[in-house]
């Protein structure tokens, strides 16, 4: 008799995030139907017990869109809807979901709070996908060099002496608290 794995789901307005947990799955497999449907197969442990989840979901899909990664613990699966929109729920029939099918809310995104979230995933990505071939002055990386030997180079700072600038940490405020800016000024 076959069992069925943890299913946590999030949405947005264009696509459905499922996450199926089964760790060591042997021979996961996923298939997508334009009008809906879900079907996640696997075995795993020793006896090779037999996973299955097929759910009708609430929309229909764009099965060529969607991507599917699978890993050593988890199924991870990006649905694109085929219609831009929020979904009620993730199950076509209505009445309470099956016990394990979950809300993901490591992914959770209300709908009035999806272009924050998108702003923040935007904001949140790894400095590997931005190119810093064109900055100078990082070691061996080209520009300066790490010996920083090309400052004096930097004639566009108008000859600015940087000698009035607290470096030392003091305290520059007078003596009820409030920022100084004649002594500022006078320092300068």
């Amino acid at each position: 008799m076959s069992r069925h794995p943890e299913i946590l789901w999030a949405q947005r307005s264009d696509k459905v995030f499922i996450t199926v947990s089964l760790p060591d799955a042997k021979n996961p497999q996923v298939k997508l139907e334009p009008d809906g449907r879900f079907t996640f197969s696997a075995t795993e442990g020793s006896g090779n017990q037999e996973y299955i989840a097929d759910l009708e979901l609430f929309g229909k899909l764009n099965v060529d869109a969607s991507k599917i990664a699978t890993g050593l613990r988890h199924t991870v699966c990006e649905l694109e809807k085929a219609e831009k929109g929020w979904w009620k729920r993730l199950l076509k029939a209505e009445g309470k979901a099956p016990p394990y099918v979950k809300a993901d809310w490591d992914k959770w995104v209300d709908e009035d709070e999806e272009e924050d979230a998108a702003a923040a995933a935007a904001a949140a990505r790894p400095m590997s996908d931005f190119d810093m071939g064109g900055m100078g002055g990082m070691g061996s990386m080209g520009g300066l060099g790490g010996d920083m030997a090309g400052l004096d180079s930097m004639s566009g700072m108008g000859g600015m002496d940087f000698s009035g600038f607290n470096a030392g940490g003091e305290d520059e405020s007078d003596d009820d608290g409030e920022f100084s800016e004649s002594k500022a000024a006078a320092e300068v």
